[in-house]
Order: structure tokens, then C-alpha cells, then sequence
């Protein structure tokens, strides 16, 4: 019988879910769901791989509101939609690998204390992807768990992409660097990037993962090479609540001359910020679209600007750009962005199809004309399957362990 792949994707307040089989070649997508607003009103929706809504629901309201409870509504729905059938893996993404890992590790007891000594470099993630693992090691014993990094990719860039210029002993002994985020996605698009533009893949491309966390990648030959995002998942692009790059001056002018304590500041970089705090009105691109504001005009406009900033940046770290490709939910659906991203980068030789680039699909595809100096993609993300290739790959045919039933303990 196939093996079955659970991919675990949990953040504050939800817990995104992905159940795959074992395919000829690849994982194959059977469900997908989740439940969000987990500590105020739990509601649990699910699909099938085609889109078919399966599931739409409140979870119980006598029982505690945790991710406990979210965990034990995912598993029993699953039992009573895989007939019995045992999960062989469990695949977690995980924000921050530090220094420490490069790549998908299964889970250990040592494992999860590392993982938690890394909580301080992604205080607003990792904890969330950590509380899944020790709950499902209690639920399903006999299950591996998988965790997956979205700092892996980028962790073989030169080094001077690295650093930051700062005594280079903070860099060897206190691990401040710069790690770059959002790699499973960029890995998913370097692995279907040959299929998709030979020329590209061999080549120079920029991807840009604009999503509510956005981010950029200069990518040579499929290999990463320098990324907007650094320390934490907050340098960079602006984002729908987080500010992006920013002078550290302000910081100490908060901490100094408006008394901010480091709580209110964090609170403030990352969730009152970006979108949300230019325009006033929303951190979702297609209300800021919608809206008549001149702030709305200018949180998309400011948003535009910088990606355009980034993309000639890391052109000039590529020494040229063969391909330009747009992913993730703003990338993929937003053709308004796409469209004056690649207008402010004409100068590169880009032209946009405006016809093509109005298209919806679901499949990766052109969107700059024939003549254009620089290919334009949208290519859409899957950072699931990566994370269902990379539990399959780590446990191995070989390696699989009996595993339970997928059922509330």
C-alpha cells in the first residue's frame, strides 16, 4: 500500500494541513486544509487535490481552544478519509534552521531541544512550528516526524551575501547573520525551473515570493546566491504588516526618545507595519486595490518600488538577469503589481505581454512578449510537496517505521 505524507504547516493562530501518497514519481496531493483562529473561534475547512470542498466547520466549543485541539480535529477527519490507511511520515516547515541546519532532519529528542535553543532568532515562528511536533510525538509515538527548513537553500551563498558589517565575531560566535527565508519555495521553483525555461535554469534568475511574507532570491545555475531577507523574516521587502528593511537608527530613536520598550517595538515592526501601516487600512493587496485612499495607492506603489529596487540589486549580484519569475499569492494572482514591477524594470530589457500577463491559471507560464531581453514567469509555488519530497526522502522506503493510525490519542 502507498505510504501516506502528512505536511504540517502551523503558525500563531492556525495550522495549515497536506495529506500525500506515495507516487510513481512524486508525492501525489490528496487533501488540504486547515483550522485558523485557533485560540478565539476554531474553524476547520477541507479540500480535495481538485479544489472540492469537503469540509466546513466550527470545532467544538467545549473543548479547549489550542493547537492541541486543532491537531486532534485534523487527525480524526483524516481517519475517517484514508479508510484505515497508516501515515508513514510526518513533515513539519520550520522558519529558522540557524547555523545549525542545512537541510531536513527527522526528529529527535535532541533535535527538538536545538530546535528550541533557535526560538530567539525567529521568536514570532518558531515556537508555533515547535508545539505541533511535541504534540503529535504524543499523539502518534510511532509516526517519524520530519523537520523542514526555509533557511536550508541559502545556506551555501558566498559568504560576503552573508554577512553583515558588523565585528566579524558576531558573525562566527553569535551566529548573526544574514539566512534568507521562504527557501522551500524557492527550491520548488529551481527544481521545475528547468522544465520550464532551460536557459533560465542554466542561467541568471531573480524570484520574487510576494506574498503577506515577501521576499526575493538572485538564484545562478538553480543554486541560491543572495536573498533580501537576513537575520530574521523581516529585512527586505515591505510586507503586509512587517516593515522590511529599515535604518537600525530608528530602532535606537524608538528605544531612546520615544520609550518604546522592545515588546512595543517588535509588536510594531512586525505586525503595524508594512501595508497595514502605510495605507491604514488593510495589510490584503486586493482591498488596498479596491480602495480610492490615496494611502492605498501608496502603501501598493511603495510596495512596487522596492521590489524593483531589489530586483535590479540582485541583478547586479547575478552580473545580469536571463529570467524574472513571480510566486507565491501576490505573485501568482496580482497581475497589477506584476505588470508595474516590470514596467520600473524596462531598462533591464523587459517587456510584458500586458494580454498574457492578465491571464489566470493555475499552471506555470510566459508572460513577457517574444522579444523581450528578460523572460518573465509566473510559476506557482508548492512548498508542500517539497516538504512531502523531503519526510518521504529522509525516512526512505527502507527506513519506514509501523506507524499508528492516524487517531486522537
Amino acid at each position: 500500500m502507498k505510504q501516506l505524507i502528512l505536511v504540517i504547516n502551523a503558525g500563531s493562530s492556525s495550522i495549515k494541513f497536506s495529506l500525500f501518497e506515495q507516487g510513481e514519481a512524486d508525492p501525489v496531493l490528496l487533501y488540504k486544509g486547515q483550522v485558523e483562529g485557533i485560540y478565539v473561534d476554531p474553524y476547520f475547512t477541507a479540500k480535495s487535490a481538485d479544489g472540492e470542498k469537503l469540509a466546513a466547520e466550527n470545532l467544538p466549543a467545549d473543548a479547549p481552544k489550542s493547537h492541541d485541539q486543532a491537531l486532534r480535529h485534523i487527525l480524526k477527519w483524516l481517519e475517517g478519509h484514508t479508510a484505515g490507511r497508516k501515515l508513514a511520515v510526518i513533515g513539519h516547515r520550520v522558519v529558522h534552521g540557524g547555523r545549525r541546519f542545512s537541510r531536513p532532519e527527522v526528529v529527535t529528542h535532541e533535535i527538538i531541544a536545538e530546535l528550541e535553543a533557535l526560538v530567539p532568532l525567529a521568536p514570532l515562528h518558531a515556537p508555533h512550528n515547535i508545539t505541533p511536533i511535541r504534540i503529535l510525538a504524543e499523539l502518534l509515538p510511532g509516526v517519524p516526524q520530519v523537520v523542514c527548513f526555509d533557511t536550508a537553500f541559502h545556506a551555501n551563498q558566498p559568504e560576503i551575501n552573508q554577512l553583515y558589517a558588523l565585528p566579524y565575531d558576531f558573525s562566527q560566535r553569535e551566529g548573526i547573520r544574514r539566512y534568507g527565508f521562504h527557501g522551500l519555495s524557492y527550491e520548488y521553483i529551481a527544481a521545475v525551473l528547468p522544465e520550464i525555461d532551460q536557459q533560465a535554469a542554466a542561467g541568471r534568475t531573480v524570484v520574487a515570493h510576494l506574498g503577506n511574507g515577501a521576499s526575493m532570491a538572485a538564484l545562478s545555475a538553480c543554486h541560491g546566491i543572495a536573498s533580501t531577507m537576513g537575520f530574521t523574516a523581516l529585512e527586505g521587502l515591505p510586507m503586509g504588516t512587517r516593515t522590511g528593511s529599515i535604518d537600525a537608527g530608528v530602532i535606537l530613536h524608538l528605544l531612546n526618545h520615544l520609550h518604546m520598550d522592545a515588546k512595543g517595538i517588535e509588536d510594531l515592526l512586525y505586525k503595524k507595519s508594512g501595508l497595514l501601516g502605510l495605507s491604514g487600512i488593510s495589510s490584503d493587496m486586493r482591498e488596498l486595490h479596491a480602495s480610492d485612499d490615496p494611502r492605498a495607492k501608496l502603501a501598493v506603489d511603495y510596495f512596487v518600488s522596492k521590489i524593483a529596487r531589489e530586483g535590479a540589486s540582485l541583478a547586479v549580484t547575478l552580473g545580469g538577469i536571463d529570467a524574472l519569475v513571480f510566486t507565491a499569492g501576490i505573485g501568482e494572482n496580482d497581475d497589477i503589481v506584476r505588470r508595474d514591477v516590470c514596467q520600473q524594470l524596462g531598462w533591464l530589457g523587459i517587456e510584458l505581454d500586458d494580454s498574457l500577463n492578465a491571464q489566470r491559471s493555475g499552471q506555470p507560464r510566459r508572460i513577457s512578449t517574444s522579444q523581450s531581453k528578460v523572460a518573465v514567469y509566473v510559476v506557482p509555488t508548492n512548498e508542500e510537496l517539497m516538504i512531502a519530497r523531503h519526510s518521504l526522502g529522509c525516512i526512505g522506503e527502507d527506513k519506514a517505521v509501523p506507524a499508528a493510525t492516524p487517531t486522537p490519542a
